[in-house]
């Protein structure tokens, strides 16, 4: 048995409480199991939370596979598959939100299990979302080697695989140094991220209606051949995947509530950016997208992730904006070190967490004067050294491959959201607990929930059924090298849609079966059900400055914006 308890505390200090005296009327504010007891700093500002929140996770998904999304589904398809996933996402960042406001955890939801499910659930769904962050950072730094090329010959011999070792080596010194430069570069980095798309949804619109370029599209791109709908159901259904992997790393927001110092407040904003987010980035920009460039445009179809090919990069083309191209690249490869950043920090402090817990060796927890996870970096920048692979199967190759996985793991946690939500509120009730105790309830509940459910129960039932129809034939003996090459690349693909869209259920099916086998670990019971180790109580002055101020319609926009 470990010594660490389910939260990633020493039992020693599990109940002590850290008293933050407020200085103005003497109050305290009560957290217990404060981030600090574990060498953590508690140094991220509610301005990182936000903008973390907002474009924290925005990079390839959005900048370079947005545009496949309609190639492959129409502009129809792609604007209903980024609408699902979203609506699915609203919900799991609701339950989030509720949740994390009433027990700010390191960890969040996957400690939460723990505490409302089984230890064997908490146990398998830690070590996925550390996989999904881990495969994350070698599919954006083999993206990072894409990018780069754009800016080098045809005929260069310069070793892309340069690119993602620099990269590294720059993430580990910005990890080092604490929370703080993490929460700085992504609080720039997303201001750039923000800025990019509002020029291009405002120069979207402008050329839509005509008023630059001289031509009128309005909705032609839906009426031409294969729009709206291209490839009918299983054009839409195979671009969900895509789209998960675009959206994925929004929970992120959970994970950083147990660095705020009133999660009352701060967690239900940055949660409510969500919103913003998928309706102002993704939905907007997949719709002025799917008006402007026809499904059939080769471009579209970006193999190569280039900046030339992104379809942002289109569209500022067709307004005549000079070196549209480079200014798209720059902003691509500054968001995908943004993601990379990002993944750095919630891959080591899932990992520190599985540390914590006696559920992988405790040399990992240790933790340097600065704050920062030394040796959880160290393993981390191993994980990442999986993008070398480069070297050998070209980067396009890794990108794709990684992608499948990680939109398969990401659904498949935000669905283990969900039912934790179900779970937490049905021991909250069989408690005895007023649903008005708590200090942000979701919005929605529980048809929300069941919405997202149902939503989340279709793209992966989709998934598993498109991994397998039409298999490739081969085409016999004989056959010419150019059908054997078409060949290898249907079966390869198809080898890359079959284990992305089974081998996380098989994995994480291994973990919690394996691990209930060996602790025999059982359900935890309702009423017994740990609620309160860890809750945050707010200081008097806390309280103040959460009773709403100001005219409603302002207090509404404060919610959102």
């Amino acid at each position: 048995m470990s010594k660490y308890n389910d939260d990633g505390y020493d039992d020693s200090d599990t109940y002590e409480l850290n008293q933050m005296q407020d200085r103005s009327n003497g109050s305290q504010s009560v957290l217990l199991m404060d981030a600090s007891q574990d060498g953590l700093k508690r140094d991220l500002r509610r301005r990182h939370m936000i903008m973390i929140a907002i474009t924290g996770t925005i990079g390839t998904g959005l900048f370079l596979t947005s545009g496949s999304t309609i190639a492959t589904a129409g502009p129809g398809g792609a604007l209903l598959a980024y609408a699902l996933i979203g609506i699915w996402l609203i919900f799991v960042m609701q339950a989030i939100g509720e949740i994390a406001t009433l027990l700010p955890l390191p960890g969040a939801f996957n400690v939460w299990s723990s505490r409302v499910f089984d230890e064997a659930f908490s146990f398998q769904m830690t070590w996925m979302y550390f996989l999904n962050w881990a495969l994350t950072i070698p599919a954006h730094l083999s993206a990072s080697a894409l990018i780069v090329s754009f800016w080098l010959p045809d005929d260069t011999t310069f070793p892309l695989w340069i690119v993602p070792l620099i990269i590294i080596i720059l993430m580990v010194f910005i990890n080092i140094t604490g929370v703080k430069t993490y929460g700085e570069l992504e609080y720039w980095f997303s201001i750039l991220k923000i800025v990019t798309i509002i020029i291009f949804i405002v120069c979207g619109i402008l050329v839509d209606a005509g008023a630059i370029g001289g031509h009128t599209y309005g909705f032609e791109k839906w009426r031409i051949e294969g729009a709206p709908f291209k490839g009918g159901f299983v054009g839409f259904t195979t671009t969900l995947i895509t789209v998960g992997y675009a959206y994925g790393g929004a929970e992120i927001t959970g994970l950083t509530a147990a660095e705020s110092r009133n999660p009352h407040k701060h967690v239900p904003r940055a949660i409510n950016t969500v919103l913003i987010r998928i309706a102002f980035f993704y939905i907007a920009s997949i719709f002025l997208l799917g008006s402007i460039v026809a499904n059939d445009d080769p471009l579209l179809v970006n193999t190569e992730s280039s900046a030339t090919r992104a379809p942002f990069t289109i569209v500022l083309a067709k307004v005549g904006i000079s070196g549209a191209a480079n200014y798209m690249n720059v902003v691509v490869f500054t968001s995908v070190f943004s993601a990379i950043n990002s993944a750095f920090y919630v891959s080591t402090r899932v990992l520190l967490s599985l540390s914590r817990n006696g559920w992988t060796h405790n040399s990992i927890g240790y933790i340097n004067s600065r704050g920062a996870p030394v040796v959880a970096i160290t393993v981390v920048t191993a994980c990442s050294c999986l993008s070398l692979i480069t070297i050998f199967v070209g980067s396009g190759v890794v990108f794709q491959w990684l992608i499948s996985f990680i939109g398969s793991i990401s659904i498949q946690g935000w669905l283990y959201i969900l039912l934790l939500h179900f779970r937490f509120r049905y021991c909250w009730k069989a408690q005895g607990r007023a649903i008005s105790d708590l200090p942000y309830v979701a919005w929605g509940y529980p048809y929300g929930n069941i919405l997202g459910a149902l939503i989340g129960c279709c793209c992966i039932v989709c998934n598993w059924y498109l991994s397998v129809i039409n298999p490739p034939q081969h085409p016999g003996a004989g056959a010419s090298e150019e059908l054997m090459n078409a060949y290898r690349s249907r079966r390869d693909v198809y080898i890359q849609g079959i284990l992305g869209a089974w081998f996380p259920w098989f994995m994480s099916a291994t973990l919690f079966f394996s691990y209930k086998y060996i602790y025999g670990t059982k359900l935890i019971k309702a009423v017994d059900a740990d609620l309160d180790t860890g809750r945050f109580i707010p200081s008097e002055s806390d309280k103040e400055d959460l009773k709403p101020h100001g005219p409603r319609w302002k207090r509404i926009l404060k919610m959102f914006v």
